[in-house]
């Protein structure tokens, strides 16, 4: 079975990438806030939005008036323009409001890019993005799957990260026609109604000395206790 999965890692880009990343983030929200403006004027006057075929072939000739928008991943701006038209798709359907324009000063900013004859792939430990070439990530783990799209963010600390999204093939796991309680703690990240217990490996490793030094102090304090009857 076909499914989409999403990995994420953090990225160290070089100087140059980071102006690089700023550069298409920017153009990216310039052409989503300018037709975001197009659109709304048409459906005030119409009742109806644009297209994204007919935002598109507009999108070209707006680079001839912007050449700087031609910097930049070419891609990222399609995406973008994408995800207008979705949001506008949407709000017609009523499933979600109207899309509002986006500002430099969001604490998350990113763009979105897709893969067209392997201009993205990961090789040891970067990955390679369309025009910003290979970017060293912290890899966790292996990527399984072929890579769909890529969505490179840059949080309130400066710090950016890149989300994956593969397609790969899972094989379902079989019924066993039994059923079984779940009980979700703290120290234990769950038990089980058979017995078994799973660990939370992140909670024991930050809280294992903490836990010792409270128990040394707990354990004085009885001992305080009982000598002073």
């Amino acid at each position: 079975m076909l499914i989409n999965k999403a990995y994420k890692f953090r990225l160290y880009p070089t100087k140059e990438q980071e102006i690089f990343i700023a550069k298409t983030i920017g153009c990216s929200r310039f052409v989503f806030n300018r037709f975001l403006g197009q659109w709304n004027d048409t459906y005030q006057e119409t009742g109806k939005g644009l297209t994204y075929n007919a935002c598109s072939a507009e999108l070209t000739q707006l680079k001839k008036e912007f050449v700087w928008l031609k910097e930049v991943d070419s891609i990222a701006l399609q995406s973008s323009l994408k995800n207008l038209a979705d949001s506008f798709t949407r709000f017609f359907k009523k499933q979600n409001k109207a899309p509002r324009f986006k500002s430099k000063k969001n604490p998350v900013q990113s763009y979105t890019t897709k893969v067209t004859n392997s201009n993205m792939a990961i090789v040891d430990n970067k990955i390679k993005l369309p025009k910003l070439g290979y970017v060293r990530l912290a890899k966790s783990r292996e990527v399984e799957g072929r890579i769909l799209s890529a969505t490179v963010r840059r949080n309130p600390s400066g710090k950016f990260f890149v989300s994956i999204v593969v397609k790969t093939d899972v094989q379902p796991l079989k019924k066993t026609e039994s059923s079984i309680g779940i009980d979700l703690g703290i120290k234990d990240f769950a038990v089980f109604s058979d017995g078994h217990k799973m660990d939370n490996h992140t909670f024991t490793a930050k809280m294992e000395k903490k836990l010792r030094r409270e128990q040394r102090k707990l354990s004085r304090r009885a001992l305080n206790a009982k000598n002073k009857g």
